[in-house]
């Protein structure tokens, strides 16, 4: 483990990795981990990574604050590395120059969040604890269920009673211990760390426990390698399209461009766009006053996955896009729910948190704050099967007929 210390996102108070917990005792803001290659001479070897054989996040161990965890053969070993796509059609669509889509619908529960859960994984196995506990609208709690079915631990998921059915089903599937909230995500974030304080459970919960950030920092890992590493010398910076609900997703791929800024493999951040719904928008709020505080909202938006009062992963999202010189967008549902079948046209299955992605950068287009010329990259974060009812509600309904010839010309012709 490489560890060095712990510091706070609010007061800057530093804590050793023995006094460190999920977040700091003084004011509760969120811990971030630093590494000791942030301040040592020695520095890992890109070309080692570069030439490393293992097809998924455990590939950058040397910028992870894990040991290898082992359960090859398993899920485990099976996160990362997802595919990088070229849309064609869209680009062209769109009138950019460059446009890629990392589908994260590739991980093994079909979302980004096995990132984190398999990095809390690794934690669990090193801290020697064996039940898990986490809120979640369902990708989170599904990606934990699911790395810990692969390793052996007990989850225990919080889920509000609104959760898609299908998340839920797939919750039960990996064998977690499904508890649903009458209630929202936030009270359900809540009970969450009541019942790990109380029962002595290993709590996940995203902007809570600080291991989940250096999971998903990986993506910035690979985005390095599958599109940094090809744009011309003298390119634009690439812009990076995320979808916000928490910040915990943005915040943690922009601590995967510091580490590779600070370890020279990069010479700048690229650019980061925050993309909320406009129903649950709290952070994009804060970006718009100019604020260095969030203030909750009553979150209404049909993108489950980022529909969040309080976002525990606030403050540092929005420093995030400040300090990469980005800024926020917000979309409405009805925007979200055009952008599902507007990516469907390119072969990528997005669920509506993933497809607000490429909604905000529809909008950004469109009102002119994007140079067409400038490298894109949209942030698809999980499949659409994990809501079948908000895809169907995106496209027209399929015509049924008698199984007869005639039948058919008649709404061929239609």
């Amino acid at each position: 483990m490489n560890i060095a210390y712990y510091s706070c996102s609010v007061c800057g108070a530093q804590y050793s990795p023995r006094e460190a917990g999920y977040v700091c005792p003084l004011d509760g803001g969120n811990l971030t981990i630093h590494l000791e290659f942030e301040t040592s001479a020695k520095k890992p070897d890109p070309k080692r990574v570069l030439r490393s054989r293992e097809p998924s996040i455990w590939r950058y161990l040397p910028l992870l604050p894990v040991n290898d965890p082992g359960f090859h053969g398993t899920p485990l070993r099976q996160v990362g590395c997802t595919p990088v796509y070229q849309p064609e059609r869209l680009r062209q669509e769109l009138g950019l120059r460059h446009l890629w889509v990392k589908d994260e619908s590739r991980n093994p529960s079909a979302s980004f969040k096995d990132r984190a859960s398999a990095l809390v994984a690794a934690r669990m196995r090193m801290v020697h604890q064996h039940t898990v506990a986490a809120a979640s609208t369902g990708n989170a709690g599904a990606a934990t269920a699911c790395m810990a079915a692969s390793t052996g631990l007990r989850a225990i998921i919080f889920a509000p009673r609104t959760a898609p059915q299908a998340k839920v089903a797939q919750l039960l599937t990996y064998g977690a211990r499904v508890i649903l909230v009458e209630g929202t995500y936030d009270q359900a974030f809540e009970l969450s760390l009541a019942a790990s304080h109380t029962f002595g459970w290993y709590n996940r919960n995203t902007g809570y426990n600080p291991f989940t950030a250096e999971g998903k920092k990986t993506a910035a890992f690979e985005i390095w390698e599958q599109v940094l590493l090809t744009l011309p010398a003298g390119s634009e910076r690439l812009r990076i399209y995320i979808p916000v609900g928490d910040g915990n997703i943005l915040y943690g791929i922009h601590k995967g461009f510091l580490d590779l800024l600070s370890l020279g493999w990069i010479e700048s951040l690229p650019i980061l766009v925050g993309v909320q719904a406009e129903k649950s928008a709290a952070i994009a709020n804060a970006f718009f006053a100019r604020a260095d505080t969030i203030a909750p909202v009553r979150a209404a938006t049909l993108a489950d996955s980022i529909s969040v009062d309080l976002p525990r992963d606030g403050l540092r999202a929005l420093n995030a896009v400040r300090e990469s010189k980005g800024h926020y967008v917000t979309v409405s549902d009805e925007e979200i729910l055009q952008a599902i079948p507007q990516l469907g046209k390119a072969g990528i299955f997005a669920e509506p948190a993933a497809a607000a992605a490429y909604a905000g950068l529809r909008k950004d287009l469109r009102e002119g704050r994007l140079n067409p010329e400038s490298p894109v990259l949209v942030l698809c974060t999980g499949s659409g099967l994990k809501d079948v009812r908000a895809a169907a509600s995106a496209v027209p309904s399929a015509p049924i007929i008698e199984p007869s010839l005639q039948a058919l010309e008649k709404v061929i012709h239609d």
